[in-house]
């Protein structure tokens, strides 16, 4: 090892690839762990097809995992990779375009034969110069399904089961290659296969011979050293995806406002984490029903929230569809409700592995009547915790539903999370009736706020109905009179509109003092902000930034903000659903857009180039 070049390197950018049953997930989810035990910040993007298991070896069954692993703060998956690490032609094929000049590419060259060429649609047996990069990349030829059979040949294991565990050889092949120990990697594997003892066996002495091959052979290319970041902030830190720390930030909210959980869901790709991870937290008084469609998830969330429940629903886009109706009688009967929603490429059944930022509008409009709810937006994985949390107390303290926006993007992405502590969450008071209400109705609320109060049933004197038909505002009986149903209209608003009063003030990132401003909301801010923080190191740039993630109502500040600039930019995922809700509340702004709908996030690079654009 002495003779063995280390360059030293501030971040970088991994990509495992092959098919879906190559295991590529688990490989990067090992090895994102692992950088994070080290101490560096990271970001992942897991990338894969919708098909439950496409033909072996074709292009539409690749799948791929995404680590950015670095010494410094991490906003984003990356890019492009600094290393690919890919098992078939049809790997190659799919991320060839991405490959950086002077990158690495290791290969499996027991899978690059003729067959294997044909399968990919390959019309040569030479994919490299097909491809343009045979002169361009350093290609690291590793044959991976050979060297795990001679690794497992007295394991006994069939051909086919042993061929699953050369993702296990790459592993350990990119262990020694990014110096990291495989000693913490088996950790892993004892955790996950520890009642598999002889899969775990296995396991680990592929993982161990993949090591030592890059260690013995010191293949031809140096090794890299990420060194641990210092600039992360002194705590207890674990890896998260969104949907856990989603499932966590309802957890939360419930002990802080002293309720029980209750989830009423159905399953749905890209949500259903959600559910199973609430599922598995009995040990904490979660109550989880998996109906069997979406309304009833929804309506059984409902009838939680009507007995004193914290109820959450959990869905992706065509569930929100389904649950619009109930959503409108959560707002006709003010009960608390979080609807939580992952969105993913549509219309329709769409892209259900793929991210959009398209459901924004059905979640601001898609009820019938006027039916407002409150409108939210998380920004990476670690942040849905913190959103899902306040979700939750803005929906019990102000007796409405609120609707949750996240992505397929940041649901399965991952980043390191700061454990907090119960104690330091703000305090959640839900809007409980009390003893001091006179003539107490239905439809009783504080006088200010304009907030229902909640009434338990089964508490003597708070005896009460409750429904989807307009109610008297003074008596709460059932009422068809035009101008109280005027007036309950204005009421459900000007409560909505309230909420303001308690959101933070939208801030500005980036140069304060810049002409351009970039306006972003949810998932796309790691992106945005790092695209921008680039420009801005050119002293000829000024850019700023502003990101929303409580869209209905926004930031009191909001109007204030925006209209000071010359130029106002909005990027995001769709064909312009944000850009249309600004431009319909703040007058005397000409919104730009840039927008994306390819069922992938935004690229750094992208937004650098549109941005310059803008600044010429």
């Amino acid at each position: 090892m002495d003779n063995v070049k280390t360059t030293e390197l501030d971040n970088v950018v991994i990509r495992f690839s092959g098919d879906s049953g190559d295991g590529m997930q688990l490989t990067g989810n090992l090895f994102s762990n692992l950088s994070a035990i080290l101490g560096n910040e990271i970001s992942t993007f897991p990338d894969y097809p919708s098909e439950i298991r496409a033909p072996q070896g074709t292009l539409g069954g690749v799948s791929g995992f995404q680590v950015h692993i670095g010494s410094g703060k991490i906003y984003t998956p990356g890019d492009d990779p600094d290393v690919l690490v890919v098992m078939n032609p049809a790997a190659l094929k799919v991320n060839a375009d991405s490959l950086k000049k002077n990158s690495v590419l290791i290969f499996d060259v027991d899978a690059f034969i003729k067959a294997g060429f044909e399968k990919a649609g390959f019309k040569t047996e030479n994919p490299f110069e097909e491809l343009g990069i045979s002169d361009t990349v350093q290609l690291i030829p590793v044959p991976l399904s050979s060297l795990t059979q001679s690794s497992l040949k007295d394991f006994g294991f069939e051909n086919k089961t042993v061929l699953r565990s050369k993702n296990m050889f790459s592993l350990g092949l990119v262990c020694w290659l990014f110096n990291r120990p495989i000693e913490q990697a088996i950790h892993f594997l004892e955790n996950k296969f520890g009642k598999k003892p002889d899969l775990l066996h296995a396991n680990v002495k592929v993982l161990t011979d993949g090591y030592n091959y890059g260690n013995n052979l010191h293949l031809s290319v140096s090794t890299y050293l990420v060194e641990k970041s210092h600039e992360t902030p002194k705590g207890k830190y674990t890896i998260i995806n969104g949907n856990k720390a989603t499932s966590w930030g309802l957890i939360a909210a419930a002990k802080k406002a002293g309720l029980q959980l209750f989830l009423g869901s159905y399953p749905i790709t890209p949500a259903s984490d959600i559910m199973q991870e609430l599922a598995a937290r009995k040990d904490m008084g979660v109550k989880v029903m998996q109906a069997e469609d979406e309304i009833a998830g929804i309506t059984s969330a409902i009838g939680a929230s009507f007995a004193g429940s914290l109820a959450a629903t959990s869905t992706s886009g065509p569930g929100l569809a389904l649950k619009s109706e109930a959503i409108g009688l959560a707002v006709m009967a003010e009960l608390p409700l979080v609807i939580i929603d992952v969105m993913r490429g549509g219309p329709s059944t769409g892209l259900p592995t793929k991210t959009e930022q398209t459901d924004l509008l059905q979640a601001m409009y898609g009820r019938n009547g006027e039916s407002p709810a409150v409108v939210m937006a998380a920004g990476s994985p670690d942040d849905c915790f913190h959103y899902a949390f306040m979700a939750s107390k803005i929906a019990l303290e102000h007796m409405t539903p609120v609707i949750l926006l996240t992505d397929s993007f940041i649901s399965n992405g991952t980043s390191l999370w700061k454990l907090p502590l119960l104690a330091e969450l703000p305090e959640i008071k839900p809007n409980f009736a009390h003893e001091n209400i006179e003539n107490f109705n239905v439809l009783s609320r504080d006088p200010d706020t304009k907030v229902r109060y909640w009434s338990i049933p089964g508490i003597e004197g708070f005896s009460h109905r409750n429904g989807g038909l307009e109610k008297d505002y003074f008596t709460g009986s059932i009422s068809t009179d035009p101008l109280n149903h005027q007036k309950m209209v204005d009421t459900r608003q000007e409560k909505i509109n309230n909420i303001s009063n308690q959101l933070p003030d939208l801030k500005i990132e980036g140069d304060p003092n810049a002409d351009l401003l970039v306006i972003g909301w949810g998932s796309t801010h790691g992106h945005l902000i790092s695209a921008i923080d680039i420009l801005n190191k050119n002293s000829n740039n000024k850019v700023a930034l502003a990101h929303f993630n409580y869209i209905n109502p926004l930031p009191k500040n909001t109007a204030q903000i925006i209209q000071k600039y010359k130029k106002v930019v909005v990027c995001e995922l769709n064909s312009g659903q944000f850009a249309s809700i600004l431009r319909s509340k703040i007058s005397g702004v000409e919104f730009l857009q840039f927008n994306k709908v390819e069922g992938q996030p935004f690229t750094v690079t992208e937004l650098e180039n549109h941005i310059t654009l803008l600044l010429k």
